[in-house]
């Protein structure tokens, strides 16, 4: 496989992409961002689903273009197609914002067991993306 013709999917710092494989070390693989599939949580990482922590963090998704080293066992094949990047952000944006909205109607209304505190870590998550959105897309 040569790694620079290779799309792969890699983790990292909590979202998911679709990137390209541009070098390989012994153990980590440099890879330039293509699209996004996940966005990354918000929130702190050190204690997730939490929203009473000193500093609640605004996490971006990766740019395009962006090189990132990330652990060679991390990184899977992919072989599908490519969205463009902001076809991508944009959907990987709307379901986070689905998902954490799901999360505070859900934890808010009883019908689920969730964590005590849940809904509201999900609307702070909220509050950041709807940052974000302004700062992606004006």
């Amino acid at each position: 496989m040569n790694p620079n013709e290779s799309y792969v999917t890699v983790e990292h710092r909590s979202g998911a992409y679709i990137a390209k494989a541009i070098e390989k070390s012994q153990s980590r693989i440099l890879v330039e961002i293509a699209a996004v599939v996940r966005h990354p949580l918000q929130g702190d990482l050190h204690h997730p689903y939490e929203a009473d922590v000193p500093m609640f963090h605004e996490r971006r998704a990766a740019s395009n273009r962006e090189k990132v080293w990330v652990p060679a066992s991390s990184v899977e094949a992919y072989a599908g197609a490519v969205p463009s990047y902001e076809e991508s952000l944009r959907r990987a944006w709307e379901e986070m914002i689905a998902s954490m909205s799901h999360m505070a109607v859900a934890d808010q209304s009883d019908e689920v067991d969730r964590r005590p505190g849940l809904a509201k870590w999900a609307e702070r998550s909220i509050e950041k993306l709807r940052e974000l959105e302004k700062d992606y897309w004006g």
